[in-house]
């Protein structure tokens, strides 16, 4: 049976370009590039042959105003990251601008400050400039109705023929460069109860942050698989920027616990931190032990120098530009970026 004007889109509504990627099995930059056409990438004959197909059962007719943008969009590249201050968003923005210089991209930098609506804005902002592509940096919050308006936003931004990827947690429809969070931060774990810590403290950033709890739970998961539990009171809670780790830092003081090593879930919290602790007196690394995450080039002028866990946060840039300007295929791929734990000065065995 043909289905009705609508098909799958159902009661008598009009067929959207997101119908016919569902009815297609594809994702909705595939089926726009399949329809609408594109200056920079093809469809493999077979993946157009089934949208086409798709559509025709559902009866939709293609969006002349997507058609005429997949087709009139400028050589820009949109970045949107959290706090291009934070050297983490700067080297990620280093490598994303020398990706984009080579496929003759020019990138405009978009600072969202933490604040979802500053993100959905930027991303219209974007669409309006008809940029070619949008790249969002930032670790995704626990927030179902957050990340779905993202979702559509970044649905209908494709469907009008623009592609994105991110680089964070990979829900939200597009693809992404996920960093090993959880796995990374269990090794660091394991690296430093090898080197005879068995008390621990965590300033662990907030409750809601994906990419803070994923390191908090791997580091602490790991700890118990090792007999060596974090108790409840030494996980403390924190912004994730470094005056959250400077605060997080004095709360776990003044709880007056027997710590031997504090694992801060970015290195800018780390260093916060550990100005914290000297401003109470402390003697680092002789009076307490501190590691971080991420490997930040700011690390080089700290002293004692920071155990921390090193990701390559250029190549990262560079990955997050590929996927966004199609290079890893017609459906969203998610790439897996690795880390490596580097033992410092700052942890450098118990006493």
């Amino acid at each position: 049976m043909t289905p009705s004007r609508g098909g799958a889109a159902g009661h008598g509504r009009v067929a959207t370009l997101s119908d016919v990627a569902r009815e297609a099995g594809v994702s909705l930059a595939t089926a726009s590039r399949a329809i609408n056409g594109s200056t920079n990438r093809s469809v493999r004959e077979d993946l157009r042959e089934r949208v086409l197909a798709a559509a025709a059962r559902l009866d939709y007719s293609p969006n002349a105003n997507a058609q005429a943008m997949a087709r009139g969009r400028t050589a820009t590249l949109g970045l949107i990251v959290h706090d291009i201050a934070d050297p983490f968003f700067s080297t990620i923005a280093a490598g994303v601008t020398e990706a984009a210089d080579a496929a003759g991209l020019a990138v405009t930098l978009a600072n969202t400050e933490h604040d979802p609506e500053r993100e959905l804005g930027f991303i219209q902002t974007l669409q309006n400039l008809r940029a070619r592509s949008i790249i969002l940096v930032g670790g995704r919050q626990d927030d179902d109705e957050g990340n779905r308006r993202l979702r559509d936003a970044l649905a209908a931004y494709q469907e009008r023929g623009g592609s994105a990827a991110m680089v964070g947690q990979p829900i939200l429809g597009v693809s992404a460069v996920h960093v090993d969070n959880r796995g990374a931060a269990a090794e660091l774990a394991r690296a430093l109860h090898g080197l005879g810590y068995r008390r621990f403290a965590v300033l662990g950033g907030p409750a809601n942050h994906l990419t803070a709890r994923e390191r908090r739970e791997g580091f602490c998961e790991a700890l118990a698989e090792l007999g060596s539990p974090v108790p409840d009171e030494a996980v403390v809670p924190c912004a994730f920027v470094r005056d959250g780790g400077y605060d997080g830092m004095k709360e776990l003081l003044a709880r007056g616990l027997d710590v031997e090593v504090v694992f801060a879930v970015n290195d800018v919290m780390a260093l916060g931190a550990m100005t914290a602790a000297r401003d109470a007196g402390l003697d680092l690394p002789r009076d307490l032990a501190f590691a971080g995450f991420d490997d930040i080039t700011a690390l080089r002028d700290v002293t004692p120098t920071l155990t921390t866990v090193a990701i390559d946060m250029v190549d990262i840039g560079r990955q997050a530009t590929a996927l966004a300007l199609g290079e890893g295929g017609g459906e969203p791929q998610v790439v897996i970026a690795s880390g490596d734990v580097v033992l410092r000065e700052s942890t450098p065995g118990p006493r």
